[in-house]
């Protein structure tokens, strides 16, 4: 599984916060939710995006924005527009003198809310029931090690513009944000996560991005199917010998090209994968050490811990404890 399906693997969106705002002018929001990423679509009207070194996007109805945390930035009608709200860790809300409100745009926290800001309706906020201005805004909370090797390429803001691509999945994801149904968190993850990939491929596609070796490299007919095996089965004993023959060429040649268009030699991106499989393995489930070190390619629970160490700088513990923590 690459780097993108991963990202539709089980616990990489699982409970992400997905929320419609509607706004009528001014109004303004600063998010320091430090969250790893955030997707904001403006369905109706625009809104402007100041990033934390000051740069404004402006979004009108179509566009996609991807937003890279923690640090914070601001969501308003105009930048000059005075912050009303600001959104904390966990979605606090709080007035900017730091008094709580009194609802939650997270039901499960219950924090903000005002006589001008509040519910109007099945995850959508704001501060009118029909505002000028309508946004579908999703919040990933948890920081997948695997989906870091491919946000690492990304910007701390990018912006699609409406005419740049085409998803019907952004009618479908507002259609479905608002239904109170069995199972319509998990509906609305999936949902997410494919309008991620969407939008993350339009990006990687355009000739000013700068997409990562191995991204680039999958559409090599030698190295993108070298690719996907070391990423369908980690654990499998490769060499590059064995991963030369299951490609049809020889080792020499396969070693020459894989490091020249992904940018590392075949088994030190084996080591990395593995290891970013296996921190999220630690932090999204309850096996044992010995069973993800057998799940990611490693002979012993001694052996991982060894190369983790090594590589994440914590014990595969450490890691787990302070991913229970966060």
């Amino acid at each position: 599984m690459d780097a993108f399906g991963s990202l539709l693997d089980g616990p990489r969106a699982r409970g992400a916060f997905l929320l419609r705002a509607m706004m009528d002018a001014p109004w303004s929001m600063r998010i320091q939710d430090e969250a790893p990423l955030t997707l904001m679509a403006v369905t109706r009207g625009e809104a402007c995006i100041t990033a934390a070194d000051g740069v404004v996007r402006r979004l009108r109805r179509g566009d996609v924005a991807i937003i890279l945390g923690p640090d914070p930035y601001v969501v308003a009608d105009e930048p000059a527009t005075p912050v009303q709200v600001l959104i904390n860790p966990g979605q606090v809300c709080t007035t900017p003198d730091g008094q709580p409100l009194d609802q939650a745009l997270d039901p499960a926290v219950r924090s903000w809310g005002t006589r001008s800001h509040g519910y109007v309706g099945v995850r959508t906020w704001g501060n009118t029931v029909d505002g000028t201005t309508s946004m579908l805004i999703g919040t990933y909370r948890m920081r997948s090690v695997v989906g870091q090797r491919l946000i690492a390429a990304l910007p701390t803001l990018l912006v699609l513009p409406e005419y740049g691509w085409e998803s019907s999945l952004l009618a479908l994801l507002g259609e479905e944000i608002t239904k109170d149904e069995p199972g319509q968190d998990v509906v609305l993850d999936r949902l997410l996560d494919l309008l991620l990939v969407a939008a993350l491929r339009t990006w990687f596609a355009r000739p000013d991005a700068d997409a990562p070796g191995w991204y680039r490299a999958g559409g090599d007919p030698i190295v993108g199917r070298a690719l996907r095996m070391l990423q369908d089965n980690p654990a499998h004993g490769w060499t590059v010998a064995s991963l030369a023959a299951a490609t049809g060429v020889s080792r020499a040649a396969l070693a020459r090209r894989f490091t020249e268009l992904v940018g590392e030699p075949p088994m030190t991106f084996l080591a990395s994968w593995r290891l970013a499989m296996a921190a999220d393995l630690l932090r999204d489930s309850d096996s044992t050490l010995d069973t993800v070190a057998r799940q990611v390619g490693y002979g012993s629970s001694f052996a991982l811990s060894t190369a983790f160490k090594r590589f994440h700088g914590v014990s595969p513990q450490q890691h787990r404890t302070a991913a229970a923590a966060s």
